[in-house]
Order: C-alpha cells, then sequence, then structure tokens
C-alpha cells in the first residue's frame, strides 16, 4: 500500500501538470500529430505490452536518458506508466527540468487497454 506521503507528492504533481485521457492521445495519434510518446514502466511491465508508437525509458533513468529522445523543451512529450501516478510524477519532474508541453495519460496503460477493449467490442 502506497505511504500517504506518496499520495500527496502524486496528487501535488496532479495539480501542476496537464493530464489526458487515452480517447485524446488517440485522436492526436490518428492526427498523426507531432509528440514523443514514452512508456515509464519497469523493464518487465513494457515487455507485457506498449502503447504502440511509444518509447521506453523507466521511471528511474528518465531524467537521465531523455536527451536519447529528445532535448527540445518544446517538444510535446506524453508520459505513461501502469495507472498515471509515476507519470504524473514524471511530467512533474520533466517540468522543472524546463520541458513545457509535458502530460501524462490519466489511468496509464491499464486506462488505454481497457478504452481500446471497449471500443473493439
Amino acid at each position: 500500500m502506497p505511504m500517504p506521503e506518496f499520495k500527496h507528492l502524486v496528487n501535488e504533481a496532479k495539480s501542476e501538470i496537464k493530464e489526458i485521457g487515452p480517447e485524446e492521445l488517440q485522436r492526436m495519434q490518428s492526427a498523426a500529430q507531432d509528440f514523443v510518446l514514452i512508456d515509464v514502466r519497469e523493464k518487465d511491465e513494457a515487455a507485457k505490452g506498449m502503447i504502440p508508437g511509444a518509447v521506453h525509458i523507466s521511471r528511474g533513468m528518465l531524467e537521465h536518458n531523455l536527451d536519447q529522445v529528445t532535448t527540445d523543451k518544446n517538444k510535446e512529450i506524453v508520459l505513461y506508466c501502469g495507472g498515471g501516478s509515476r507519470s504524473a510524477l514524471s511530467a512533474w519532474m520533466l517540468k522543472k527540468m524546463g520541458f513545457k508541453n509535458v502530460i501524462s495519460l490519466a489511468g496509464g496503460y491499464r486506462g488505454w487497454d481497457e478504452a481500446q477493449n471497449n471500443k473493439s467490442k
């Protein structure tokens, strides 16, 4: 069970960043919008499936390895994790690093997967 401090940090992060839902991400992908999609889950989680077009950089290495994906502080970056907490913290940190267009996927991979399954029914 996450400590209350973790939930507090996530809530603080979410109050300072932009979040989108799976439908908005799909709209951005369908419109061929220019953005980077980063999966911040651990390697074993990402190995079970990733959102098409995503690049994997685990949460613990994001700030260190982001330059392998982009150094453009204005580039739109969408981050996702399993449920939306780690990606919110990741977006918050990238914002603190000066990236202006960072977005967290609310609900994370699970929310995206659920939305895909509901759409195919």
